[in-house]
């Protein structure tokens, strides 16, 4: 695997691993944190998979676009589409006051960050 690949990894691991702790928090959690953790995450190991596969993107948090480049690749990812839709939301929409993600929010991108997660760890073999 290429190293640049692995630093990709690495760093969505330690989104994920946040987003988990946070997650498991029983008294105060920060579901804000875990929805934002989740959306990183999911980010960075669609650029593992890009990285990869030689495809260049460009700096961007938008995982619709990031998901229309790896389906070059991995076509049954387009399944992924709704629920990355969803994660979008979770770059920037519960960081500022105004909104807070709720126990439910969080339980969704958990979900789904998980499931992508394993896609992308099978796919590299880790």
């Amino acid at each position: 695997m290429k190293p640049l690949t692995l630093e990709w990894i690495a760093k969505a691991e330690g989104d994920y691993r946040t987003a988990c702790r946070e997650w498991r928090v029983r008294r105060l959690p920060n579901y804000d944190a875990v929805c934002f953790h989740t959306q990183q995450a999911t980010e960075k190991y669609l650029k593992a998979r890009l990285q990869e596969a030689n495809i260049a993107f460009e700096k961007t948090h938008n995982l619709i676009r990031l998901l229309d480049l790896v389906l070059a690749v991995e076509p049954t990812w387009d399944a992924f589409r709704p629920d990355l839709g969803v994660l979008n939301q979770f770059a920037v929409a519960f960081r500022y006051p105004g909104e807070s993600a709720q126990k439910t929010n969080a339980a969704q991108a958990m979900k789904i960050c998980k499931a992508l997660r394993g896609e992308v760890r099978a796919v590299l073999c880790l």
